[in-house]
Formats: structure tokens, C-alpha cells, sequence
């Protein structure tokens, strides 16, 4: 039986360092803090000139503390401008893996148009908690989420803070998540489960709950590896799965409801997301809902730990015996119940 005493903690994030909220201030934006995670900036023009590289680093320390930013602003957003954007952070350059929608203007490879109605944009993406571009060795760095028709209903994005997560686990599990390390289903890219992050140096959970293929653990006391058995990976996902939710009640998770052309930027190794179910009614219960994402390529390979290799073949026969080992677009289904699309 796991403790589930995480379910009961509260982990609250640390206030923006005022330092950092002084260069962001001295270029004339605003900062305010969403309860509980997530910070809105107001009185930056994301169409406007590229800030300094001062104020863009500031935000992205904000962004890596806080887990995103949200840019509020009265005008709508011209999907070039987004774009070119989404490149002031991490790696700097679009990565683009997605198809590209009928819809989508100038039929830009670097939009990927979500709806949830299949005529205006791709529908029922992302139900469950995971992190953008897990099947690169890289993974993204960041993403970015421009709402150019909210739903009158609602239909947002969760969001949980994997730092935070990670905190409220006892140390048994925290050490047992140590040793861990995912399989991507469709790439057989291995990521660790645990890792540091590279600006904001927390501990941080991590897990695709829609694209998992196979979970290696290593031995705690020798360096022999095996799978993880269905029950065990089963219990796995829930616990993850649990971990998040509890976010909602403990303070490192939020429900994002979208207002008119706002404009997120993810910190994609310090926040996990999903799609909120209502996000994906259909339009004419929950009003059209029309979403354009971009993704932002990797500083430097997201490795894992123990010497394991960056990628394995999860198309062909297990190298460590008996355990799950699942290739395809959907990975292992710890729910039979739940909807799996990415």
C-alpha cells in the first residue's frame, strides 16, 4: 500500500526575488503572482520589440520558479508575433514535430492549431498529465499557449509544479523515483524521473502518463536493472497521477481558465500539464475553443542517470526480461477507463 501522505502537504512556492522583479520593472511590465502557482505579466507587447537580454533572463528565472508566465493583453496576438516569441526562451529556436491542421493560418508548420471541434483544429489532445516533446532526447524546453478563441463555458489547461511535487513525497518514495527512469513508447528515448532542474536547481518529478512505454529501475544496492510489472507501473502512474491532483488542494497546481488573448509560456522541465476535460466537450455544449501551441527546442539532452543509454529499441524484445515493454503512439494504459490521446 503507498502513503499517501503527500495528499495532505502543502508546498508553497517561493516569492519572485526582487531583484529579478526590479529588471522586469524597469522595462515597465508587471508582475502578479497567480495563486497558486503561475505568474501574470501585464504591459509587455509580445508584438513589440524583443526586450533586452537582461529582462528576457530575468522571466525565464521567474518562469523556471513559478512554472509559467501568462502575458495578459487587450489586442489579439498575430501568430507570427507568437511565434517569434516563443523563441526569446530556452533553446531559442521553434521545434516543430507536430501535423499541421486544414485551419491552421498559412499553413505555419510551427503552429499546432487545437479545437475542439475537428473543423477549426485537432480535438481531444493532451487529457492526461505529461510534458511536451518527451520523445526527444532533448525534450522541449518550453512551449507556448496563444488562446485565439476561448470556449464561453470554460475549458483551460491544468498546470502542477513537478518541483513541488517531488517535496511532498516521503523520502522512501522520493528515493524509490530516484531510481526510476521512463521509456518513451514511440521513441524509446529514456528519461530520468527524477532530475535537477537547470535554473531553478529543485528536484523535480517527471512522467508522460500518455506515452510511457517502460519504467527501468535500478537496484538500490547494485547496478542491476529490471522492468517494471504491470501492477507496478499501474501503481506508478496513479501515484503520479495522484501527486498532481493533490496540487489543487496543497498549493503547487492550478486550473487555468483562458481570457481573451492571453498568451502562456510554459517552463516545460518545471511544470507538468494536461487538458482539462472540459476543454474537450464538444463546442456546442462548451462553445467553440480554439488553441495554437508552439514548442521551443532543448538546451542540451535530457539524460538519465545510472549510464543507461539515451535511447532504446521499444520496438523490438525487452534487453532487461520480463516487465512492460509497450511501443506505439500511446503507452502502457495504467486506467482502462481514460482517454490517452497526444
Amino acid at each position: 500500500m503507498l502513503d499517501k501522505s503527500y495528499t495532505s502537504k502543502t508546498q508553497q512556492l517561493p516569492e519572485i526575488n526582487p531583484e529579478r522583479l526590479g529588471v522586469i520593472e524597469s522595462y515597465g511590465a508587471e508582475l502578479d503572482e497567480l495563486d497558486p502557482i503561475g505568474t501574470a505579466v501585464r504591459g509587455l507587447d509580445l508584438a513589440a520589440d524583443k526586450p533586452p537580454a537582461k529582462v528576457i533572463n530575468a522571466l525565464e528565472q521567474v518562469m523556471a520558479q513559478r512554472g509559467f508566465l501568462v502575458f495578459k493583453s487587450e489586442c489579439a496576438l498575430d501568430p507570427d508575433d507568437f511565434l517569434r516569441a516563443s523563441t526569446w526562451w530556452g533553446g531559442k529556436q521553434l521545434h516543430s514535430t507536430h501535423g499541421v491542421h486544414p485551419a491552421t493560418p498559412k499553413g505555419n508548420r510551427h503552429l499546432f492549431r487545437l479545437s475542439n471541434d475537428q473543423r477549426y483544429g485537432i480535438p481531444g489532445v493532451g487529457p492526461q498529465w505529461h510534458n511536451d516533446g518527451s520523445f526527444n532526447t532533448d525534450t522541449f524546453s518550453h512551449a507556448g499557449y496563444h488562446i485565439v478563441r476561448p470556449a464561453e463555458h470554460g475549458g483551460g489547461t491544468w498546470f502542477a509544479h513537478q518541483g513541488a511535487a517531488y517535496a511532498v513525497l516521503e523520502p522512501d518514495r522520493q528515493a524509490y523515483w530516484k531510481r526510476l527512469s521512463s521509456v518513451n513508447s514511440a521513441s524509446g528515448v529514456v528519461h530520468p524521473a527524477v532530475h535537477r532542474h537547470p535554473i531553478s536547481g529543485q528536484q523535480s518529478l517527471w512522467l508522460h502518463l500518455g506515452m510511457t512505454g517502460a519504467v527501468i529501475e535500478k537496484h538500490p544496492e547494485s547496478d542491476q536493472f529490471r522492468l517494471l510489472e504491470a501492477e507496478e507501473l499501474t501503481a506508478l502512474c496513479r501515484e503520479y497521477n495522484d501527486v498532481l491532483n493533490a496540487g489543487f488542494e496543497n498549493g503547487y497546481a492550478i486550473a487555468y481558465e483562458y481570457q481573451a488573448n492571453d498568451c502562456i509560456f510554459v517552463d516545460n522541465l518545471a511544470v507538468a500539464h494536461r487538458a482539462s476535460p472540459e476543454a474537450h466537450l464538444p463546442a456546442d455544449q462548451q462553445g467553440l475553443r480554439v488553441l495554437h501551441r508552439s514548442t521551443v527546442r532543448g538546451v542540451k539532452d535530457f539524460k538519465p542517470h545510472f549510464g543507461l543509454p539515451q535511447r532504446l529499441d521499444i520496438a523490438g524484445p525487452s534487453p532487461l526480461g520480463e516487465g512492460v515493454w509497450k511501443a506505439g503512439g500511446l503507452g502502457f494504459r495504467w486506467d482502462e477507463h481514460i482517454a490517452m490521446q497526444n
